[in-house]
């Protein structure tokens, strides 16, 4: 006898295939569900199934050897019609499964206990059961067992399609953000040309820094699992990297940078300042054509702190540059000193400038 559809049939194998498990590989999680729910049972088979449109699919089974059935031989697909959960002790004396070539031929499945797999509106999509080919009966605890661990099957199919909805959530956000950085992005530029006022390019242009700044921490975060904390050294490289390819014809960046841990707010300071910096150095530090080379380096130092240290072989700071508090440089080095909880120790050197932070990973 063949199971009739259920009388929600549709909204039921919508919320089946939501979950995205049919014609999955089989996985450890679900393969030491049916063991252990076949040896608590003293059962030949155990059984994680879906009722799908046209077949019954397992996706893990011990005992059975395939991974799917014709609908119409499928004992789940009575069980799915019934309540949460059904123990039939002998399948030949039940007429819907009397007929059953699984059950009458030889040798049969005479013994059936499953537990429906419902969603939490009440949708079955299948059942974690076990077989046998003998009649048998389960114990109070048994029965408890195969409930308990399809509640197990449940909590396991919520958490992977938790787990995909967050994912396309955050791709969309990565998407919306990174167009809104890059919208910012162009409005401060082509602000700052329309303005005649020094003060107010000079605002836009520490906005248009921290902005650029912010679009690689972007990137970067949203390359890591946790978003708690930044690998600075691998940002730091995504940022030189891009600058790298923008250097004028001459001019070479080179940076080094261990791998070290500090948190979102500290990686945007860091970030912000270096943009400055190598800008600055591109502009100014090699007039006419001359060519030169801009480091940046970031290590780890005595004392649990961090040393960020940036130079180049340009012509160096005009005289008072150092020690002045004025201009967009010194002012954005303020700030992110700020931040940082540290001071900035700038001047010439023989080759040119140099300029070095030194302060307290802050990882989150």
């Amino acid at each position: 006898m063949e199971a009739a559809p259920h009388p929600l049939q549709l909204a039921r194998l919508a919320a089946l295939h939501s979950f995205e498990i049919l014609d999955t590989d089989p996985e450890r999680d679900f393969d030491e569900i049916v063991k252990l729910a076949a040896a608590t049972c003293g059962t030949a088979i155990s059984v994680v199934n879906f009722i799908d449109a046209e077949r019954q699919w397992f996706k893990a089974e011990t005992g059975l050897g395939v991974r799917e059935t014709p609908l119409a031989t499928s004992l789940c697909a009575h069980v799915i019609l019934e309540e949460e959960f059904v123990e039939i002790r002998d399948t030949l004396k039940d007429p819907r499964m009397q007929d059953n070539p699984l059950c009458c031929g030889e040798p049969g499945l005479r013994f059936y206990a499953g537990a429906l797999l419902k969603t939490e509106d009440g949708l079955p999509l299948g059942t974690l059961c076990v077989l046998d080919y003998e009649p048998g009966q389960l114990t109070s605890l048994q029965r408890d067992t195969l409930r308990v661990l399809s509640r197990q099957v449940m909590a396991l199919l919520e958490a992977r399609k938790a787990l995909r909805t967050a994912d396309v959530l955050r791709r969309e956000v990565d998407h919306r953000v990174k167009n809104s950085l890059q919208s910012l992005s162009s409005f401060t530029r082509l602000q700052r040309r329309a303005f005649a006022s020094e003060d107010a390019k000079l605002a836009l242009s520490m906005v248009g820094t921290r902005i650029d700044a912010l679009t690689h921490l972007h990137e970067q975060l949203y390359q890591t699992d946790e978003h708690q904390s930044v690998d600075l050294g691998a940002f730091i490289e995504k940022i030189c990297g891009h600058l790298a390819s923008v250097a004028p014809e001459g001019v070479t960046l080179e940076f080094e940078a261990e791998p070290v841990d500090v948190s979102p707010q500290q990686a945007a300071a860091v970030g912000t300042y270096i943009n400055e910096f190598i800008a600055n150095s591109y502009k100014h530090g090699f007039p006419d054509g001359e060519k030169g080379v801009v480091r940046v380096r970031l290590n780890a130092v005595e004392g649990d702190l961090v040393e960020l240290v940036c130079t180049d072989t340009g012509v160096g700071l005009p005289d008072g540059a150092s020690t002045a508090h004025t201009g967009l440089g010194m002012k954005i080095a303020e700030v992110v000193c700020m931040e940082l909880e540290s001071d900035l120790d700038l001047r010439n050197s023989e080759q040119g400038v140099f300029a070095i932070i030194r302060f307290a990973p802050q990882p989150r």
